[in-house]
């Protein structure tokens, strides 16, 4: 969408839907923004004369507190003018405030800590309703791990879908597997593991009080590369002899409406500087990257009988192989493959793969 008239104007917000679509009303969301940075500055102003030792970062995070202030304000300013049906009189500041709403309040990219995550104000207050549920989702997945890579110790995120079997994409497990005869092996000097934990620490940020994070499971084998869409199925091992979690419940069935669905992602977002603008990655992600996350959103788009799902959470490359739940029923409705800047993200439908051999193979838990 478009702003305003002129020539220089920004278009589209870079999860690709625009702020009448993330918020139901952009008076309400412009003045809880609006308040909240009225008691941040309150609490700044009566803050205790700092010791000399310390003043000098204070005084950076202080700078950042106030440019992050003066951000939201020209955004609260931006969303009144929407609100009043003054599009044509937002400027550059107040676009990219705007901008940074829609990311930081319409699609967070929550942190996880001790399979869990911190209350969330407006509409995404409804997290906490189904609390339970997502903390189950959140232990099922995990952030894929390699050994013996020339480059890299994670690659990407998977899920638990079967009784010994996870779920990723294709490009994530061709990383550290290969064709060889009727099937795939490991390539050589390589080995495989998905840990469920790997959360920011908790002394970095606040959150809940942790808990303790289930041990990493070893892939034993790669069960098969779908010949047709990005996934692939692994095999995995419990740790120490624990047994391994439930699967997550795929849909069986596609929901009755898909087009503007509350969905939520859970995965690992890492730094990806080739398909996303530098300041809007920062403004969601703070600069904390490859750690795990609740990442809200909507379904926005499926052609019956197609093989792509659309969605707008906040997704990074690391994000490759996240399961996309739906925020009503907590099945899985999609395996989260690509996306791209200001257009959006896409998954496989898993409905439409319900009598796949491959997943039968896996013995994936359809619901």
């Amino acid at each position: 969408m478009r702003y305003g008239s002129r020539s220089g104007s920004h278009s589209g917000s870079p999860v690709a839907t625009g702020p009448e679509q993330v918020f139901g009303d952009l008076g309400e969301v412009a003045a809880r923004v609006r308040g909240r940075l009225e008691q941040e500055l309150e609490i700044q102003e009566s803050a205790e004369e700092l010791p000399p030792g310390v003043a000098p970062a204070a005084e950076i995070g202080r700078f950042a507190q106030e440019e992050r202030a003066r951000v939201l304000e020209s955004g609260v300013t931006g969303l009144e003018k929407l609100a009043e049906g003054r599009a044509e009189e937002i400027d550059e500041d107040e676009y990219f405030g705007v901008e940074a709403i829609v990311l930081l309040e319409g699609r967070p990219a929550i942190l996880v800590q001790g399979q869990d995550f911190a209350s969330q104000e407006g509409d995404w207050s409804v997290l906490d309703a189904g609390r339970d549920s997502i903390r189950e989702s959140i232990a099922r997945v995990g952030r894929v791990e390699v050994t013996g890579h020339h480059s890299l110790d994670w690659i990407g995120t998977a899920f638990v879908v079967g009784p010994e079997a996870v779920m990723t994409n294709r490009h994530v497990a061709a990383e550290f597997s290969r064709a060889e005869d009727a099937g795939w092996t490991f390539q050589e000097g390589m080995t495989a593991r998905v840990d469920p934990g790997e959360e920011l620490p908790a002394h970095q940020a606040p959150g809940p009080v942790p808990s303790a994070c289930p041990l990493p499971y070893e892939v034993t084998e790669v069960i098969g590369i779908h010949p047709d869409v990005d996934m692939a199925l692994l095999r995995i091992a419990p740790p120490d002899g624990e047994p391994l979690p439930t699967p997550l419940a795929l849909a069986a069935d596609a929901p009755a409406s898909l087009p503007g669905r509350p969905v939520y992602v859970v995965g690992y977002p890492a730094w990806d500087g080739r398909r996303n603008e530098p300041e809007s990655m920062r403004r969601i992600f703070m600069d904390i990257y490859n750690v795990k996350r609740l990442q809200p959103g909507t379904a926005t788009e499926f052609t019956p009988g197609g093989l792509v799902m659309r969605h707008d959470c906040s997704t990074l490359g690391g994000n490759s192989g996240s399961p996309v739940f739906d925020l009503t029923d907590h099945r899985v409705l999609g395996l989260h493959f690509g996306g791209r800047y200001r257009i959006g993200n896409v998954a496989v439908p898993l409905w439409e793969l319900v009598d796949d051999p491959l997943l039968a193979q896996a013995k994936a838990n359809w619901v």
